[in-house]
């Protein structure tokens, strides 16, 4: 499950550089995480980055994006080839 920030973000800046898919991006008023390029850190970590150094616990599951370990894994590996292009 990709995962989401929710409008308790204080736009701290420390979930962005730590993001190995380069997932997290500022957004109009807090930072926003890319569906599409979030694997929950799966293939890098044991746990997404993200959720461990915010402050203010405003990281969590996005529930209209489930997606189980094989498919984020699946998503890491379509990450590195496009990003190797």
């Amino acid at each position: 499950m990709s995962l989401r920030i929710t409008e308790t973000c204080v736009n701290c800046d420390v979930c962005e550089p730590v993001c190995p898919n380069k997932a997290i991006t500022q957004g109009e008023s807090i930072y926003v995480i890319d569906p599409m390029r979030c694997t929950e850190c799966v293939g890098h970590y044991d746990e997404p980055q993200c959720v461990v150094v915010c402050p203010v616990e405003c990281i969590d599951p996005d529930p209209s994006h489930p997606e189980s370990n094989e498919q984020l894994l699946s998503k890491l590996l379509r990450l590195q080839q496009e990003d190797a292009r």
